[in-house]
């Protein structure tokens, strides 16, 4: 059997030629695939004439422990690590493969379970209490989930930069050079002579044309006798990125290395929430934060891929939980915060509403982790529970399109 314990996620980003990374604090990955096969019959028989196939829908959804970093959210958004604010926007055309490189109680590598191209559609952060760890999670989709088992049971990434001064033909050998670490490619049992799952070629500065998906023996060859890699016609600056199945893993490598350097996990007093970016709101019980974003990845007639990717519409929804002692949030929303304003008519209220929640390395909010930032929010509903020997409630509802993460302070 195969405990959580030894299932190790990583995330390698498709496009901009961006460095894989281990999912840290990650709580739950949970994957869902359906295959789409319609049954098709016809009078004058009994039984089945054939299953329709089509493509096949797979949905993965994370949950992780908010620890500070802003890691996960660049793979996602194929972002560089020197990147320090990502948009809500960000979301649209990259992808992303998640891999889980799974060992079994006995110390036995079994193979690798493969999610490629997935894109992102719903992202959020939960503070469910005063007392509860702060978490986040991801939904992504997709159309493939792959088992790599036997002699293909490890995913491998190689990249290759081209360097100031080259260009043309250029050559890697894997098992030398630069590359003596790496296995040796295993064939892909569904196609035969072929060894590499995919490779992209990213072009800097090419727009919306800097990644394409090269094919094998037109953009590119590969040797298998010499374990060698062609590169046909590179320019200086391109990002080379390859995937495939190999028996064994790079060596001196791991797919997965325990953080101890990053925290745990944040907790619900290392948070600031502010609306109006400076009113502080305070008898706060909880805070959902929910971004769904409506995908519009198209397929053509004669190929069963996605050929373009793009989200139609964003939809941001945020909630707020507390103990009714006043009407302070109330008067912000209604635009008349600290003028002792005497009548608060929900008709009246503002649709342009920021909220901004802030985190701390701990609760002495010295050292800021990480924030969030949504803008013109409207609300969307206000909610108030009376229960019998209890304190009343008021839950506040906000909606929105605009947002974005960020680990730099200055950008809230």
């Amino acid at each position: 059997m195969i405990h959580s314990s030894y299932y190790r996620p990583r995330v390698y980003p498709v496009n901009n030629g961006i460095d894989s990374a281990e999912i840290d604090r990650l709580q739950e990955l949970t994957g869902s695939a359906t295959l789409n096969r319609t049954k098709i019959e016809e009078i004058g028989r009994d039984g089945t004439v054939c299953w329709r196939k089509v493509t096949p829908t797979v949905s993965l959804s994370l949950r992780q422990l908010e620890y500070g970093s802003l890691e996960f959210w660049q793979k996602l958004a194929n972002k560089e690590t020197t990147v320090t604010k990502i948009e809500m926007t960000d979301f649209k055309t990259p992808m992303v493969d998640i891999a889980g490189y799974k060992t079994d109680d006995d110390g036995d590598f079994l193979g690798t379970i493969w999610y490629p191209k997935c894109r992102t559609s719903a992202v959020g952060m939960t503070i469910g209490d005063p007392d509860a760890v702060i978490e986040r999670a991801f939904t992504l989709i997709g159309e493939d989930q792959i088992d790599l088992q036997a002699g293909n049971k490890y995913l491998i990434q190689l990249e290759r930069v081209i360097a100031s001064g080259e260009s043309g033909a250029i050559n890697i050998v894997i098992g030398g050079g630069s590359y003596t670490n790496w296995p040796d490619p295993a064939e892909d049992p569904d196609n035969s002579g072929n060894y590499m799952l995919r490779c992209v070629k990213y072009e800097p500065g090419a727009g919306i044309d800097a990644n394409n998906e090269l094919i094998e023996g037109v953009d590119y060859t590969y040797d298998n006798g010499t374990k060698t890699i062609g590169l046909i016609n590179t320019v200086a600056g391109e990002v080379y990125t390859f995937m495939y199945s190999a028996a064994t893993y790079i060596t001196g490598e791991e797919p997965f290395v325990d953080n101890d350097s990053d925290l745990c996990g944040l907790i619900a007093d290392t948070a600031s929430i502010y609306l109006q970016t400076s009113d502080y709101v305070y008898r706060l019980q909880s805070v959902s934060i929910d971004v769904s974003f409506d995908r519009f990845d198209v397929k053509e007639i004669g190929n069963q891929e996605i050929v373009q990717r793009g989200i139609r519409d964003t939809t941001v929804r945020i909630t707020l939980g507390r103990i009714l002692e006043d009407y302070t949030i109330e008067e912000i929303l209604r635009g008349v915060g600290g003028l002792d304003y005497g009548k608060i008519d929900i008709r009246e209220m503002r649709d342009d509403i920021t909220l901004v929640v802030k985190l701390y390395t701990d609760n002495k909010k010295d050292t800021f982790a990480i924030g969030y930032k949504f803008t013109n929010l409207t609300p969307s509903g206000i909610d108030a529970g009376a229960p019998l020997n209890d304190y009343v409630t008021r839950g506040v509802t906000l909606e929105g399109e605009e947002g974005f993460v960020t680990d730099d302070e200055n950008e809230l």
